[in-house]
């Protein structure tokens, strides 16, 4: 996956290390000038120095051929509007915006950004779980952002299809709270056995929810 990242501070560069370990494309835009060659030496990736919320920048950026725009910036408005520039004028198909003042979180996502993190510790698993996958869906964040009510459609080629629960591993604590297939509602027991296109209801802490998707096979690209 490529991913541009719109600010290249703290946040920006810990999250740039994070998705270049995962085997992602990364470029950076960031405004000031020597951190731009600091994360440059550094990482080893281009870093674009320039305003994010700048049309001009976002096209030297290649925003259009990034599979998701995450702005990490210290002001949640910049966030915002380079997300949407990022979404409407570059077709990128994800967007994630940290939103340094929790009470911006429930606008943001008004305002069309797809995901909204509040926190920084998770955000290198929420946003990989946002750019790998369409087969997991956050419904309901829970405990401040620490934990999360998922759905998740298992693919046609998971990879214990056919297997009880019992028999399938499930780290991090993660509950399965529902499976319904087709139009039946099925409470899950030890016993009850999961196919492919069965949609999982899942509660499970934000970070460790990664360790269960690579564990299912779900993560792969």
């Amino acid at each position: 996956m490529k991913i541009c990242i719109a600010g290249g501070g703290r946040v920006g560069r810990y999250l740039a290390q994070s998705l270049l370990a995962n085997h992602h494309s990364v470029v950076i835009i960031e405004p000031i000038e020597a951190q731009c060659r600091m994360l440059a030496d550094q990482l080893d990736i281009p870093v674009i120095c320039g305003d994010s919320i700048s049309m001009d920048i976002l096209r030297t950026a290649d925003a259009a051929s990034c599979d998701a725009f995450v702005a990490v910036t210290g002001s949640d408005e910049d966030n915002l509007i380079a997300c949407q520039l990022a979404k409407r004028e570059f077709g990128v198909d994800r967007t994630v915006a940290r939103a340094s003042n929790p009470k911006n979180r429930e606008l943001l996502h008004t305002l069309g950004v797809d995901t909204v993190v509040c926190g920084t510790d998770n955000l290198s698993h929420i946003l990989e779980r946002e750019i790998e996958t369409d087969t997991i869906r956050q419904l309901l964040s829970l405990g401040g952002g620490t934990a999360s009510l998922n759905e998740i459609l298992l693919p046609e080629n998971f990879a214990f299809a056919g297997k009880a629960i019992m028999d399938i591993p499930i780290p991090g604590n993660a509950i399965l709270v529902s499976v319904t297939r087709d139009t039946e509602l099925i409470i899950p027991h030890g016993n009850t056995v999961l196919l492919p296109w069965d949609r999982i209801l899942l509660l499970t802490q934000d970070d460790t929810l990664h360790l269960l998707t690579e564990a299912w096979g779900l993560s792969e690209k």
